[in-house]
């Protein structure tokens, strides 16, 4: 027979079932985060590269202003007349990206680290980007910093800012069209400007896995939002 349920005993069934409805609600809401997790442990397991180039004066202007005068920084900050360098080349999902996808990830042989010093200029930074980014392409070491090199190749970089002479200011609009312009198959849509502060930093575009141009709609939502950015002059010469 059924009986009417009291006051206190309606309170107490009422907060068991917000407790069930909160766990089940819970196990939905990790359940995409444990899979995503799984997926970041998997090297080789990503949609598409950045390629990654850091506008060298840029960043050696910023060294300078934090004080910063370590090896790494002189290699890349003295007197050779550097412009555009490879930051990296980073593996990404659609949505967010892998990083450290070995630990402890294998040591960096030497000697692929002095092959590319002329497209990154400082081995501390080749040796981090294995680490970080290398580790989780799936890739040999040779054959990840030989997909760098090939990447960089597939990218021509618009003459003018090649040995610029003198600070330039422009809207990162028409840097993204230059390289667009210069580079057929890249659209806007696979292509973002970085800023750092008001100064241009990054220039990365976005390739598939066999190095295609392609649109990549969270690198372009993360671009500089500035009117305007400060081009420093190529040091050195």
């Amino acid at each position: 027979m059924f009986h009417a349920l009291g006051g206190r005993s309606r309170a107490v069934l009422g907060a068991v079932l917000v407790l069930a409805l909160i766990g089940i609600i819970g196990s939905a809401a990790t359940a995409p985060a444990a899979a995503q997790d799984q997926r970041q442990n998997a090297p080789g397991e990503f949609d598409y590269y950045v390629l990654s180039l850091s506008w060298s004066p840029s960043f050696c202007e910023d060294a300078a202003e934090r004080g910063n005068s370590g090896r790494g920084i002189q290699a890349q900050c003295g007197a050779r007349p550097y412009s555009f360098v490879v930051h990296g080349l980073w593996p990404q999902y659609e949505r967010g990206f892998p990083e450290y996808c070995q630990r402890p990830s294998p040591r960096l042989d030497r000697n692929i680290m002095v092959s590319m010093l002329d497209l990154m200029p400082a081995p501390g930074l080749i040796y981090n980007e294995w680490d970080k980014h290398g580790t989780c392409s799936g890739l040999q070491q040779r054959a990840y910093f030989e997909t760098i090199r090939k990447a960089r190749a597939a990218v021509k970089i618009p003459p003018e800012f090649l040995d610029l002479a003198d600070t330039k200011t422009v809207a990162p609009g028409d840097i993204e069209d230059a390289f667009v312009k210069l580079n057929p198959g890249l659209t806007n849509a696979a292509i973002a400007v970085t800023c750092n502060r008001t100064r241009l930093s990054e220039v990365r575009i976005c390739l598939s896995k066999d190095l295609q141009f392609r649109a990549c709609d969270e690198i372009d939502r993360r671009a500089c939002k500035r009117d305007q950015v400060t081009m420093p002059p190529v040091r050195g010469g």
